[in-house]
């Protein structure tokens, strides 16, 4: 079987909708915002071009992950799976682009990120509509275990 398998960079566009299912499957999914910008050589600046939008699916402990991580506007690189689908709308057809995820990640390019460790057989549940970042998964032990109480600036629980 062929897959598509695409790295897309942008900002994310909407809040990270995190759910529990009632199989105990953990499904995360956003809108990720891509803007071509280029160079318009007779103005001498750059500009905004066509804007596209993804929406990205993360599951299991990934879900998790970008739900305790992830914010709108932030800066992301996701690495995943395109589906192209069209579907019907109630006054038109349209095409809806969905990536699901293999990795997420902040773009450095553009800033800063720190990373903890969780280890799985330690990760605190999580009630179903609530964000995991609002309780604190234990950090594995070992070199990274000093680390777990690193405040963020704009992150939830940060001094």
């Amino acid at each position: 079987m062929h897959e598509t398998h695409i790295t897309v960079v942008g900002n994310v566009a909407t809040p990270v909708d995190y759910r529990e299912t009632a199989n105990g499957d953990r499904v995360a999914r956003f809108r990720l915002a891509c803007t071509v910008r280029r160079f318009d050589q007779r103005l001498g600046v750059w500009v905004d071009g066509h804007t596209s939008f993804y929406t990205v699916w993360a599951r299991r402990g990934l879900a998790a992950n970008v739900a305790s991580s992830v914010s709108i506007g932030e800066p992301v690189i996701v690495q995943g799976q395109l589906r192209i689908s069209e579907k019907d709308g109630d006054t038109r057809k349209f095409v809806a682009a969905d990536l699901s995820a293999h990795a997420v990640g902040h773009d450095l390019s553009r800033g800063t990120s720190a990373f903890v460790r969780v280890s799985q057989a330690k990760q605190v549940p999580v009630a179903s509509g609530e964000r995991p970042s609002a309780r604190r998964s234990e950090v594995a032990d070992g070199p990274a275990a000093e680390y777990a109480e690193v405040s963020i600036p704009g992150r939830p629980g940060a001094s």
